[in-house]
């Protein structure tokens, strides 16, 4: 029997996207897509909240009309350049006594964690666990009831800025629906693509999207490191665009239909029709003319993310390499050129166990969406400690943090 409708909002530098989801058994099953032109962001930031919050509500609006119901909460997806990311540690003493550690105890240690200098332009948006330390025993997922002396925890926290922040929540509000949370979108798609077992083996996760490529690195279960490069499908467009001096939808077109991110990867006999700017007369050019301005921003962008890799420290620990989604993942010479940039295996990240209006070709497009279907999912079943989540270690431990949390109020 399906379960409650969740509802996942995508708020992107090129479009707006609600997904609205159940689930049927194993799978997820979407209901309504509704998706809108956004001309309200610039690499993930809204700077026309007027324009953004029309998009929200016609995204909405179409995903409401295909589905055949009505959503007030939306999981909301968050990105752009002023997100920042670190991991910290907090440590306690715990007191004497025959009951083990119990959840305030556990609560204190957050909270010793969460201590780090935050300034104050900035707002928490994530604290998410990574492992717990017991008298020097690491690995532990849940420390409730053990005993010990001293109880650490390491925790990667987000943040993002208030202004930002307060300017999307505000844009969700007056389109009219209510923020379920906020999710940092890469964090979201490991939803939606990653397995239990990439995690644990190492994985760092690329979300190609218009305005900003989203990086996560997963290592034994839990978020590494994170980070926002502020390059995306929209730069590559804009050489287009300029490089064959084209107007930008018609560079767009073409980016669409006849785009590689490898040099040479298409046929050098291959002609392609360029509208000229001013209404000019067309010309042509050889679809290796065009990879040689579209491969070295793709190699730009995977070399930002390579960077950001060796800074996490993990770049020697990722036994199951690059998994890249998102609608620029879907460019042919994409998955190549990552294994040779970043020099290990690499895949398309499409998301699984997904029915319903979801297109396979097209599905790293919604990675995010449906990931934040999942994520919402993932809240309802916060309460129950058990393996039957998809979402592994990870989101059980995010879950049972929250339970923690809910037991001292």
């Amino acid at each position: 029997m399906a379960e409650e409708i969740i509802a996942g909002l995508d708020i992107g530098t090129t479009k707006v996207s609600v997904l609205i989801g159940e689930r049927d058994g194993d799978e997820l099953n979407i209901l309504g897509i509704g998706t809108a032109h956004s001309d309200g962001l610039r690499r993930g930031v809204i700077v026309n909240m007027e324009k953004t919050i029309q998009a929200i509500a016609q995204a909405a609006e179409t995903a409401e009309r295909t589905a055949g119901v009505e959503i007030s909460t939306v999981y909301a997806g968050i990105a752009g350049e002023h997100i920042q990311s670190v991991n910290s540690r907090g440590a306690i003493a715990i007191p004497r006594g025959d009951l083990g550690i119990a959840a305030k105890d556990i609560a204190r240690a957050f909270e010793a964690a969460k201590a780090l200098q935050i300034p104050m332009d900035r707002q928490v948006i994530h604290l998410l666990p990574q492992e717990f330390i017991v008298d020097d025993q690491r690995g532990i997922p849940d420390p409730k009831g053990m005993h010990g002396v001293r109880l650490e925890v390491l925790v990667h926290i987000v943040t993002g800025a208030t202004t930002s922040v307060q300017n999307q929540f505000k844009c969700i509000k007056q389109a009219g629906l209510e923020l379920g949370e906020m999710v940092l979108d890469s964090y979201a798609s490991s939803y939606s693509v990653l397995s239990s077992d990439e995690k644990e083996l190492g994985v760092v996760l690329l979300d190609m999207g218009g305005g900003t490529t989203d990086l996560a690195v997963f290592f034994e279960g839990s978020i590494r490191h994170s980070s926002v490069i502020p390059l995306g499908g929209r730069n590559i467009t804009s050489d287009i665009a300029i490089g064959l001096r084209t107007p930008l939808d018609q560079a767009e077109e073409i980016k669409r239909q006849h785009c590689s991110a490898v040099n040479g990867a298409s046929e050098q006999e291959a002609l392609i029709e360029v509208p000229a700017v001013g209404g000019r007369s067309t010309r042509k050019i050889s679809s290796e003319q065009l990879s040689s301005i579209v491969g070295p921003r793709m190699e730009e962008i995977f070399s930002f993310a390579n960077r950001e890799i060796k800074k996490s420290g993990y770049d020697d620990l990722l036994g199951a390499g690059v998994v890249v989604t998102g609608g620029g993942a879907l460019m042919p010479g994409t998955v190549e050129l990552a294994e040779q940039v970043f020099g290990m295996p690499a895949q398309l990240g499409v998301p699984q166990k997904v029915s319903g209006l979801v297109d396979a070709d097209t599905a790293p497009l919604h990675a995010t969406g449906i990931g934040l279907i999942r994520y919402g999912m993932s809240q309802q079943e916060s309460n129950e400690w058990s393996g039957k989540s998809q979402n592994g270690m990870l989101g059980r431990m995010a879950g049972r943090m929250r339970q923690w949390f809910d037991d001292l109020s």
